[in-house]
């Protein structure tokens, strides 16, 4: 969903006709990512999914992901129970570590222990989400003879996708979530690589693979000028992808509709069963051609 504005640049009214076009389209769900400190500007996801849930009937509402160990995650339970009640269930949650390229120290956080305090802010958050009385005693967080209402909506709790690729991840993944979100800067082969990984340690794990969804992020231009399509995505992925040294203009899909659609069926043949369309230049125009040029081709 259109996320991306400078100071005053919001416009409401654009806003709520994007979200209704989206719906009236058929689109399952609409998403959001994070970025507290960054290069440009971007709205924050909680209050952006708030807002979009006040603005529409049925579309889901997600985030790619939440940084967690940048939050306080009794805080962030309040607010995602909250989000989750005010859309009547609807509500997705990505979530993911980081890396140690993340400004830590800026959250009053640890670099050193990035990992230990997602796994057990996971643990507190699914523990403010269904327990009456929470009692939690942890390396980072303590709470006692405590209760958080309400509940969310969905029980026990909103889907939890979890991010990242590596072998721990995917094993945290399976232990601790209920789906896996492949990043959008893989690219087809690494995703491919990273679903059959997924599907060895599900197995491991004793995790039925059929209740435990796939899901891949796709920066895409459809854009009859191929010459044009590749600059907007180069451009597009070097400003959100600032920090890393490395042009990555091959994970994106661009080009015509018939490219487009063969390289978003090879993400679909590596394993995804959604996919998360993420235009990098004029939202709007590119949701009506992907409803209405390459989603029909994929059926």
């Amino acid at each position: 969903m259109p996320q991306r504005f400078g100071d005053g640049g919001f416009d409401p009214e654009a806003f709520r006709a994007f979200l209704a076009r989206a719906e009236a389209l058929g689109f399952e769900s609409a998403w959001t990512q994070e970025q507290v400190l960054g290069e440009f500007p971007q709205l924050a996801p909680t209050e952006t999914m708030t807002y979009a849930a006040a603005c529409s009937d049925r579309i889901r509402l997600g985030c790619a992901v939440y940084v967690t160990p940048l939050h306080n995650p009794v805080q962030l339970a309040k607010s995602l129970s909250t989000l989750d009640q005010l859309s009547g269930g609807r509500l997705e949650i990505g979530i993911g570590p980081g890396d140690k390229r993340r400004p830590f120290r800026a959250f009053d956080a640890d670099p050193a222990t990035y990992i230990a305090r997602f796994t057990e802010g996971v643990r507190l958050m699914k523990a403010c989400w269904t327990e009456a009385e929470i009692d939690f005693e942890g390396r980072f967080w303590e709470v006692q003879r405590a209760r958080m209402e309400p509940k969310p909506y969905q029980k026990p709790f909103p889907p939890l996708w979890f991010g990242g690729g590596h072998a721990n991840a995917l094993r945290r993944a399976v232990r601790l979530g209920d789906g896996f979100f492949g990043a959008g800067s893989t690219t087809t082969a690494q995703f491919r690589e990273h679903v059959r990984n997924l599907r060895t340690i599900l197995a491991e794990e004793g995790r039925d693979a059929t209740g435990f969804p796939v899901a891949k992020r796709i920066y895409i231009q459809v854009d009859d000028d191929a010459t044009r399509a590749e600059r907007l995505v180069t451009e597009g992925l070097a400003q959100i992808y600032a920090g890393l040294p490395v042009d990555l203009t091959p994970v994106g899909v661009f080009g015509g509709p018939d490219v487009c659609i063969r390289g978003v069926r090879e993400v679909i043949d590596a394993g995804a069963e959604m996919v998360l369309f993420t235009p990098l230049h004029d939202g709007p125009a590119q949701m009506e051609r992907l409803a209405a040029e390459v989603i029909p081709e994929l059926a």
